[in-house]
């Protein structure tokens, strides 16, 4: 396995994230946006999750050059990215992201199937792998977090662009037969899709994702409000990461103790408290540094499982379109909806309103589970 080039790709890519999801909404802040734009335009950026990853995965699939594809969309990314150079107007900002998100998020699925295909048999190790897209993701959000207390937020804007690059050359790097080599698949994909065990999967994806909507679009300035500095908020976003390394690595030790299905449910209860904490307290550090722990489990162990789940239900030539779903209804359409629903939200009733409600839909997931994913070798740890 590629260890190290794979490593390097999921690096850079999730530095993109760690610098565009704590930090983006404040940027569109500053140049004039309300928060209904705001939330609008964060919903554009997960919007193009929905249909980008499945149109690359068949091109990939129907091509077999995978690799092509990662080229060609990264390469495409921070191209685009620099129209946010040109303008600020509302709409000119909504078309530059759907265009660059458009490419940026074809890369991840292809690169996720490719990762668990030379994993084989030791898919439980894809942590190892996984989490250097986290130590990227708080490099960035710490050292921007302590940057922007002292310079303009636009320097943001340069910042992402250098980071695109780095995907596209660290995607160079991989080689092309490593990433070749198909098994048939037994069935058509649409008699997958229908089965009820793979919709209500699909179903407490697009939930869990739709949960984090209010955090991913207005966490840092939502505590900005309560006069936390940007040193703090960074802080405190790189702890939920770190906590999340931390599962990455002891992950295959949990997944020999605890069912799939008991991590899914243990996931999604805990998103439900942390979701009600940020909600009830925001003045209280010591509790906000709890529920930031808590992103181990509401992100780390779900995503992780998520992802074995996936190769485990799509398999053959059907892995990569069948991580381009899962992208697609999770960080996708569950993104884009609860972007949507907290920049609506947020105003009025509020911030505690739009917290408690993702805490809402992270229960429906859990009692989803708790009544439905009961087979595909989900109780079996």
């Amino acid at each position: 396995m590629p260890y190290w080039r794979l490593s390097t790709f999921y690096f850079f890519y999730f530095a993109v994230l760690g610098s565009l999801i704590p930090f983006w909404g404040v940027y569109l802040q500053s140049i004039g946006f309300n928060a209904r734009q705001i939330g609008e335009l964060m919903a554009l950026l997960m919007f193009s999750r929905i249909i980008a990853p499945y149109i690359w995965g068949w091109l990939a699939d129907h091509k077999r050059q995978r690799l092509t594809i990662v080229h060609v969309a990264a390469f495409l990314a921070p191209l685009s990215f620099g129209g946010v150079f040109l303008g600020t107007g509302f709409w000119w900002m909504a078309a530059v992201t759907l265009l660059f998100s458009f490419f940026w998020n074809a890369t991840l699925p292809q690169l996720e199937a490719a990762t668990m295909s030379h994993l084989g048999g030791r898919a439980s190790e894809y942590g190892r792998v996984r989490v250097w897209g986290s130590v990227g993701f708080i490099i960035m959000v710490v050292g921007l977090g302590k940057v922007f207390d002292t310079i303009a937020i636009w320097w943001l804007l340069p910042v992402l662009l250098v980071l695109m690059i780095g995907i596209w050359l660290s995607s160079l790097a991989i080689p092309d037969a490593e990433l070749k080599g198909e098994l048939p698949h037994p069935e058509p994909l649409h008699k997958i899709l229908l089965r009820p065990q793979i919709l209500a999967f699909l179903l407490v994806c697009f939930l869990m994702q739709a949960s984090h909507g209010p955090y991913y679009t207005f966490y840092t300035i939502y505590l900005s409000g309560f006069g936390y500095s940007k040193t703090a908020i960074g802080l405190l976003w790189a702890f939920g990461v770190g906590c999340e390394i931390g599962v990455f690595l002891l992950l295959r030790r949990l997944q020999a103790r605890v069912s799939m299905r008991g991590i899914l449910l243990g996931s999604f209860a805990l998103a439900a408290v942390r979701w009600s904490m940020i909600a009830l307290f925001p003045h209280s550090l010591p509790l906000l540094i709890m529920a930031q722990a808590l992103h181990a489990a509401t992100f780390g162990v779900y995503h992780a499982t998520a992802i074995e789940l996936v190769h485990k239900f799509f398999v053959g030539r059907h892995q990569t379109r069948g991580q381009a779903i899962y992208g697609s209804v999770s960080f996708g359409l569950g993104g884009a909806v609860g972007s949507y629903y907290a920049g609506w939200t947020w105003a009025t009733p509020g911030p505690q309103f739009t917290y408690l409600s993702a805490a809402v839909l992270a229960l429906v997931a859990f009692a989803i589970t708790w009544r439905w994913l009961r087979s595909l070798g989900l109780e079996s740890a």
